[in-house]
This record gives structure tokens, C-alpha cells and sequence, in this order.
């Protein structure tokens, strides 16, 4: 037996609710701006993920508009840096709803460091870090998704395992549903079986 709930005759809440419990785990885009009036922005978003290959484009999702989606849209920059384990109660802390002339590196403790190509600082405990020049945006009513062109990926060495990240050094977080989080647990490897095969 299953329960069906249908979107029209759900309650909005209740519905999103239960959409964000299934579709999981997600990774998170700790997302790092700079307003125009030069005011350092940094705030996680669950809605994240590698929207093209080629051109190399990742995409994040305002709920509402807040500073990261007006920032990236106003100064055409971003940075996402990885939410990992062991920042875990700084990224919490960073989805408070600061208003836009708080810093939130300076106001929860996080240290930044210059990004290579473009204005927004990365999070220097992060152990990769994305640049972003803001390609597009595309409005779904409350929601904005946010599209940008990777110009750079800087990535901590004592996390690379020849030129390839270890996901055990990495220790990404993820959002699940209600408050809860995620870590790796079993990694599952296996190589796609040709077609010959």
C-alpha cells in the first residue's frame, strides 16, 4: 500500500516536505558572494548540482530572493565551496537569516581566503572550492535556480589521491529531509558495462 499525495490537493508545505525527504541525499552549495557595496555573503543551499558538462556549468536554488541570488545576480560572481564534516556547525550557522549588511564569514568565525579568478572569497577550511561567473538565472515563482560557468576549481592536496579527490578525505555533507544531514557511509564501485559486453 502506498501514499499518494497529489500536489493540487496537498498542502504546500506538507508536499515539499515530503519531496525534499525523498529526493536525497543532496549535496550542499555553500554558496560565498559579494554584494555590490563589497559586503561578504555566505549561506548553504540543498538545492545544488552540476548542470552541464560542457560548456562545465553548476546550478544552486534561491528559496526566495535572498543576498546570495541578488549578489550573484548584481555582481555576476560566485563561489561554491564544499560543505564538508568538519564544518558541519559553521554551515549551520551560516543559514541564519542575516540581514544583507552582515558578513557571515566575520559574524560564525569562518575564515576566507582570495578565490583565484573572480571576487567572492573561498572558504579556506573547504577542501574544494568552485568559481562561478553567473551565466543565467530562471524564476519558478518562489524559487530562482542560478546557473554558473565554472572559471576555476582550487582543491586542498592533502585531499587528492594522485589527481583524483578521495571521498573519505573529502567527507561532503548532505541535506535529507526535516533537519537531519548526511555523511558517506559504503561507497559502491563499479564501471559501466559497454553495450559489446
Amino acid at each position: 500500500m502506498r501514499r499518494i499525495l497529489k500536489a493540487e490537493e496537498s498542502d504546500a508545505g506538507a508536499f515539499v516536505g515530503l519531496l525534499k525527504a525523498v529526493v536525497v541525499p543532496r549535496p550542499i552549495a555553500w554558496v560565498s558572494t559579494i554584494s555590490a557595496d563589497g559586503v561578504a555573503n555566505l549561506a548553504p543551499h540543498s538545492f545544488f548540482t552540476v548542470a552541464s558538462q560542457l560548456p562545465p556549468i553548476v546550478q544552486f536554488t534561491s528559496i526566495g530572493r535572498n543576498d546570495s541570488l541578488r549578489n550573484a545576480v548584481e555582481t555576476g560572481e560566485f563561489v561554491i565551496s564544499m560543505a564538508n564534516r568538519d564544518l558541519f556547525e559553521q554551515i549551520n550557522a551560516t543559514g541564519t537569516n542575516y540581514p544583507p549588511e552582515v558578513d557571515e564569514f566575520e559574524a560564525v568565525g569562518v575564515e576566507s581566503e582570495p578565490s583565484e579568478l573572480v571576487r567572492p572569497p573561498r572558504v579556506a577550511g573547504s577542501p574544494a572550492s568552485v568559481e562561478c561567473i553567473t551565466e543565467s538565472t530562471l524564476e519558478f515563482e518562489h524559487s530562482v535556480v542560478v546557473f554558473g560557468r565554472v572559471v576555476a576549481i582550487a582543491v586542498d592536496e592533502a585531499v587528492l589521491e594522485g589527481d583524483h579527490p578521495d571521498i573519505n578525505r573529502l567527507k561532503p555533507l548532505a541535506r535529507l529531509g526535516r533537519d537531519e544531514w548526511s555523511e558517506i557511509g559504503g561507497v559502491l564501485r563499479v564501471s559501466r558495462i559497454a553495450y559489446e559486453e
